[in-house]
Formats: structure tokens, sequence, C-alpha cells
């Protein structure tokens, strides 16, 4: 399902900083399409054909490895972009994967380069967006190389709520296993601790964040540092374009 020729709901909340001459134009060329969760985007240097605005879905970008485990290295919800091609016919090293399942803004790729290529001030958005990708990615090597998993389990929840803007969502225990590098098993006994010190309730596949305070104090200090890359590049574009 889909809405052509504009859109309405929920917006991106980096489209949304835009002003609005800006995204009126893009809007124009924006589709919203209901992404399921295990939708794989594009794979491992396979031609990205469309760029996704995610609105209330997880994007997780994860490294596939010879023996059928991955690892997640960055995610991406309603503060970021999906698939950014550097060149028409451009493709990634990982594979991109909706994590948790909801709606997203689409655009096609060579329409995505048509507007980046003419205007100076969405060049600098992505940019900053993509020095942002580029930290979390950073940060995600130390993560999974360092932290425990009840520890990571507690990041990936926080995280995903900030990015549909919502503290309750499906996920899998499997999925979650796979995106973080752990097995199922490990993830469930994480889980288990979290949900009986009250942070957490889990239900039929639906997890539910019920106290976030107290979660972050279990999540790695990764959490913090990476929201307040990704929040950052939405609130230097709304006050970049605050007299717009």
């Amino acid at each position: 399902m889909d809405f052509r020729g504009g859109v309405t709901g929920q917006p991106n909340r980096l489209l949304r900083a835009l002003p609005p001459a800006q995204w009126d134009r893009l809007a124009g060329d924006l589709r919203r399409v209901s992404l399921a969760s295990r939708t794989v985007l594009f794979e491992p240097g396979q031609h990205i054909e469309v760029v996704d605005f995610p609105c209330t879905c997880v994007v997780s970008l994860v490294t596939p490895l010879h023996d059928g485990r991955t690892a997640e290295v960055a995610s991406v919800g309603n503060e970021g972009i999906v698939g950014v091609p550097v060149v028409i016919g451009g493709s990634f090293a990982v594979r991109g994967v909706c994590s948790v399942g909801g709606w997203s803004d689409r655009m096609e790729a060579t329409t995505f380069i048509r507007e980046f290529e003419n205007d100076v001030h969405l060049q600098a958005v992505v940019d900053d967006y993509l020095r942002a990708v580029f930290s979390q990615l950073a940060q995600a090597v130390a993560c999974n190389r360092l932290h425990a998993t009840e520890e990571r389990l507690a990041r990936w929840l926080l995280a995903s709520g900030d990015h549909i803007g919502a503290d309750a969502f499906s996920i899998t225990y499997a999925l979650l296993a796979q995106l973080l590098g752990s097995k199922p098993a490990t993830v469930s006994r994480s889980e288990q601790h979290l949900q009986a010190a009250g942070l957490i309730s889990y239900q039929r596949g639906r997890i539910t964040i019920v106290d976030r305070r107290a979660l972050e104090a279990v999540a790695c200090e990764c959490y913090r540092v990476i929201r307040s890359e990704l929040d950052g590049v939405v609130q230097r574009t709304a006050v970049r374009f605050s007299g717009a």
C-alpha cells in the first residue's frame, strides 16, 4: 500500500525540519510504503534503486558473515535516511533490513540524486547526517566488541523507541539475536532480567518499555552518544532553516 503524489500522516523528522518550500518540492516525489519486519531493502553490492525516509519503522544496517551470522552496525528511524547513493547505481557493503515494521516515505534514487545535486542546502543536510552515521558505525564496533548483551539490548530497545517515537513495538527474540550478534538463549535471558526488574514487558512478540529512565541506566554509554549525534542533525537542520 502506498500514497503517491504526496504523503500524509507522521513525517520523517529530518524531512519535517526542512523549510516548507523544500518539503513541498520533495513531497511530490515521495510515496508512502508499508515495510514489514524482516523486509530486505538491499543486499551488499546491490545497486540502490530507492531512498527511504522512515516514519514509523526501523531499518537496520547489518553485516552478514559467510557462516550466516549477522550483526547490526547502524539503525535508522524517523531521524534519518536509508540508501543514500553517492552516485547513480551506487551500492553499500551492508544489508538493509526492516527490523521494526511500519511506514516509510520513499523516493526513487535517481530523483534523490537530482535533488541533491541541484540543492546546496539539501547537500548540507545529507552531509551532516552521513557524518552522524559514520560516527554510529564507529561506536557500533566498540559496542559489539566490549559491551555485554544486556547493555546492548537495553540500548537497542531505547534507540528503536526513539526511531519510531513510541515505547511499544513488535520484534522476535530470533531477530533481536541476529541484530545483536548473540545467541537467542542469551538474548532471552537478558530480556527476562530486564522484565523481572520491571523495565520492560514482553508479550507475544511485542515489547513495551515500562521504565525508560531505569532502562537508560542499564544501557551502555553508546545509547547516549549515538542519540546525541542523530538528534543533533535534526536540530541543526531546523536551526539552519529557521528563517526560511
